[in-house]
């Protein structure tokens, strides 16, 4: 990445490109930090590689022209936004594959994988895993930074589904406790996994 961006934050970098959309320094940094997510959103979209690079390439295409007009919207995650668009490419990608003379090894194999039901399932499990994958890194973080009982009184009331009740018992905390370490920990979570997300 180029000296004097790679300390940018992605807020400022996008502002920079709204900015000046031809900046170099800032499309390379802008490509190092999202071209490899929206790469592996299409491979994980089950493209073959030379595939998913075409796709990617046409969505970072897509975002020159998009980022002259694009505003930020601190509310909303530039990440979900970008997995859109990314979105986009690829069911346009899918569709031109379904035009008549599109070539197929198995043509009713390829019509089920591309049926809009398959589509919309498919889309639904990945959008899962990448949420999976935020979550998983907020425990990591989370759980270091409570004590060990607040994190045992979370995860038997979540994870084992004990009672407020059940949980006191085993770990030696007032019920009242556990439901207090419970939202404690509950918080953090929904917290860390916002700043994952804005972050990303």
């Amino acid at each position: 990445m180029k000296e004097g961006v790679s300390s940018e934050t992605h807020l400022s970098l996008l502002l920079l490109l709204r900015q000046n959309p031809t900046d170099q320094a800032a499309w390379a940094a802008f490509v190092d930090r999202y071209g490899s997510k929206v790469l592996g959103w299409c491979r994980a979209w089950h493209l073959q590689e030379a595939d998913a690079q075409d796709v990617t390439q046409a969505v970072l295409l897509r975002l020159a022209v998009r980022m002259r007009e694009f505003t930020y919207d601190p509310q909303k995650s530039f990440r979900a936004w970008l997995k859109t668009v990314a979105r986009h490419a690829w069911i346009a990608f899918v569709d031109s594959r379904q035009r008549p003379g599109a070539g197929s090894g198995d043509t009713q194999v390829l019509e089920q994988l591309l049926s809009v039901a398959a589509r919309d399932d498919l889309l639904k499990r990945v959008e899962e895993g990448f949420d999976r994958e935020l979550l998983e890194e907020a425990i990591r973080r989370v759980r270091l930074r409570v004590e060990p009982q607040t994190w045992e009184a979370f995860r038997l009331t979540t994870e084992e589904a004990l009672s407020g009740a059940e949980a006191s018992a085993r770990i030696g905390m007032r019920v009242s406790q556990v439901y207090v370490a419970k939202r404690r920990v509950q918080q953090m979570l929904q917290d860390e996994v916002r700043k994952l997300d804005e972050g990303a």
